[in-house]
């Protein structure tokens, strides 16, 4: 057996028995749930409180394995475990109670990404968008784009950590996408932690799903969302031919919910770090319950939502591996998915509003209409 199956075994061992302990203790982190009140929260998707520190175990066992690796890490890739602690530190206080508001865990992602910077010296140089790429090459606003670009990673994969299996889902499709796509182009170091961190997500979603014994939580959500946003920008400093688009392709989800939500909330006048229960996830889930489950069997509905949206999150980066060097491609992809993602999610919401109606049948029926309408017109 090659020695890095040795490594993904490893991982996959580490994380799944490091998430069963803290199963098994989950009455301490109970406590500190019951304390936040997590199940009564406007997002919760879930009826009773749930641990949500199953990103210790996945993390832990990344970096472990990591550090296992340097022998085999010509790009010192390791280093990126040392830039985890700010934003881990600062999620993890929030998953213990401590109330961190989302400003400061954002400066902490911020703070992740300007380490990494000064470490390996890489930065987001281009975006394939001629005035952008004028702006970003200019070092100062190519490192503040970076950094930005780097903590709003990190809160869509918080964002999107509702549902059980659905985080740590996405998390495991980006990481697959991004090693494949560096398999392609000639930096195995870097597809080697990708499958690490793939594998170490399998262990913890054995307790994640279907029942959703434990969750993620923000260290771990935001510690995922700075590793994999980080393989990628070094992906794109070392692989010339990466197409940027191909790379919005692979976190197609995360960063389509963060923008619907900011969208949403702006909208609604609203600030945009103030929770709702309007997230895509959540749309699904609640469709589920009042068209066929009802509204006492959330238990089922909630990781049935998962199931149900598996082809619409795998799609695009499954599409951006394909175009991982083909720009005009990635870039037509990338809009296609945006516009199907924003007709699917506007027909639900009308659906959810017409559902409440007798003439509910026919409104749906408009808005669909509506929609299809919209979309063509814009296309030709």
């Amino acid at each position: 057996m090659p020695y890095e199956y040795l490594y993904f075994l490893a991982a996959f061992l580490i994380s799944f028995g490091l998430s069963g302990w803290l199963v098994l203790r989950r009455d301490v982190f109970l406590r500190m749930a019951n304390r936040r009140m997590d199940a009564s929260a406007v997002q919760a998707a879930h009826s009773v409180p749930t641990p949500r520190v199953g990103g210790v175990a996945v993390l832990f066992s990344v970096v472990l394995i990591g550090t296992l690796m340097t022998a085999h890490d010509p790009g010192r890739i390791w280093m990126v475990a040392i830039t985890l602690l700010p934003v881990f530190f600062a999620g993890l206080a929030e998953d213990l109670g401590f109330e961190v508001n989302p400003r400061r865990r954002l400066v902490a992602a911020g703070v992740s990404s300007l380490m990494c910077i000064l470490l390996f010296g890489a930065w987001i140089t281009r975006t394939d968008l001629p005035v952008m790429d004028f702006f970003v090459e200019i070092t100062i606003v190519g490192v503040v784009f970076t950094v930005f670009a780097g903590a709003g990673i990190c809160n869509a994969f918080n964002l999107i950590d509702g549902l059980n299996g659905l985080s740590s889902m996405i998390g495991i499709t980006v990481a697959v996408a991004l090693s494949i796509i560096a398999q392609q182009g000639a930096q195995p170091h870097i597809a080697m932690w990708g499958y690490v961190v793939a594998c170490a997500l399998v262990g913890f979603l054995v307790f994640n799903f279907p029942w959703g014994r434990i969750f993620m939580g923000d260290a771990g959500a935001y510690g995922i969302g700075h590793l994999l946003v980080w393989f990628a920008i070094l992906l794109m400093h070392n692989v010339p031919q990466l197409s940027p688009w191909a790379v919005l392709l692979v976190f197609f989800w995360p960063l389509a919910d963060t923008v619907l939500a900011i969208v949403r909330r702006l909208r609604s006048g609203k600030p945009t770090h103030q929770p709702d229960r309007l997230h895509f996830h959540q749309l699904v889930m609640r469709t589920l319950e009042i068209s066929i489950l009802g509204r006492s069997a959330r238990h089922i509905a909630n990781p049935l939502s998962t199931v149900v949206m598996i082809p619409m999150f795998v799609a695009p980066p499954m599409v951006g591996v394909l175009l991982w060097n083909q720009t005009t491609s990635a870039a037509f992809a990338f809009v296609f998915f945006s516009i199907l993602f924003a007709v699917t999610y506007s027909v639900g919401m009308v659906w959810a509003r017409a559902s409440r109606t007798q003439s509910g049948g026919r409104l749906l029926y408009d808005a669909v209409v509506q929609r299809i309408s919209a979309v063509v017109h814009l296309v030709l």
